[in-house]
């Protein structure tokens, strides 16, 4: 069996092989793989201690706005603008209510170059979790960003109460689809308030006129409080037409990453993916053992920012609060 320094190290050269066993390490939810999860990014760590993570950016919308062939086309753009830039994106597919099984379909409507290293590709089951994401995404974007410069997640179709994208990306792109609704189901709470930045996909279709404009005319009752509202990025992933407005916003999300850490090197922004760690633990708290569980997290261990602080670490959390909950169970 391949031995994780040297996984690691093939990683780093982008290898997709060694990529996919580290991120089957991360997707394992045993209670045995979070050492080796601590491992893995121990030594990653260590071997390039002043590479600044990579950027998430959120890709969510509605199911048949066409997320998958826009992110397709605008990842091999992004490739193309750069010699040195790498992507990774995660896709998310939701799972079936009645067999449990994924088709994983929005790997078929990714056009990518298979021996491309700087580009790679991981589907996910959404294992029928409602935040849009899987139950594992939070623990591969760990992986992914100390790997490659910049990581889409595409969500599952997303409603307008599964928001969970919000809490893990820097910065969130909600695609519409024309017809997909009127002001009054813009204005719904939940959708409209998630985004950094819309997109109007399929804007070669006559009817998208219509949309661009009840969402724009929706802005200002449905979020008062911005001091400039959210740009709207009219594209077609038939034509690429508006892709390179929309891909020259993600480049200035990097860019501006790359700015703000410059001068602080890879900590600070370990640091900035650390604070989304509380969020994820109750997350995980409510998937394994419920409202009791959450509770217990509250009530007797401080919430999650506290119990974090005390052990150490998000793995290390994992395995103490498996423990400790335990306990109080038999006692």
């Amino acid at each position: 069996m391949t031995s994780i320094p040297d996984l690691v190290e093939r990683a780093l050269t982008l290898d997709k092989y060694a990529v996919s066993r580290l991120i089957g390490i991360f997707e394992d939810r045993r209670p045995d793989a979070s050492a080796r999860r601590s491992s893995v990014l121990a030594e990653l760590d260590t071997r390039r201690p002043d590479r600044p993570l990579g950027v998430i950016l959120g890709v969510t919308g509605t199911p048949g706005s066409g997320k998958s062939s826009l992110l397709s086309r605008v990842a091999v753009d992004l490739l193309g603008s750069s010699e040195t830039l790498s992507i990774a994106v995660v896709a998310v597919d939701p799972s079936s209510q009645v067999s449990g099984g994924a088709l994983l379909g929005d790997r078929t409507r990714m056009r990518f170059v298979p021996d491309e290293r700087r580009l790679f590709f991981r589907s996910q089951a959404s294992d029928n979790d409602l935040g849009g994401l899987g139950p594992t995404s939070f623990q591969v974007c760990r992986l992914l960003v100390r790997l490659f410069d910049c990581v889409f997640i595409e969500t599952v179709g997303i409603g307008q109460s599964e928001a969970d994208i919000r809490q893990l990306a820097d910065r969130v792109y909600l695609v519409l689809q024309p017809l997909g609704g009127d002001e009054v189901q813009f204005l719904k709470a939940g959708i409209i308030e998630i985004p950094d930045a819309f997109v109007l996909n399929k804007s070669d279709e006559p009817a998208s006129d219509i949309s661009f404009h009840q969402l724009q005319g929706s802005m200002w009752l449905a979020r008062p409080f911005d001091a400039e509202f959210p740009p709207v990025f009219r594209t077609s992933a038939l034509t690429g037409d508006g892709l390179g407005e929309l891909e020259a916003d993600m480049l200035g999300a990097l860019a501006a990453a790359v700015d703000s850490t410059a001068s602080a090197g890879a900590a600070v922004v370990a640091q900035n993916l650390s604070t989304r760690e509380p969020y994820f633990l109750e997350r995980w708290v409510d998937d394994e053992w419920g409202r009791r569980g959450v509770a217990f997290l509250h009530d007797l261990l401080g919430g999650p920012d506290e119990f974090l602080s005390t052990v150490g670490g998000f793995d290390a959390a994992l395995d103490r609060f498996d423990e400790t909950f335990a306990e109080s169970l038999s006692l």
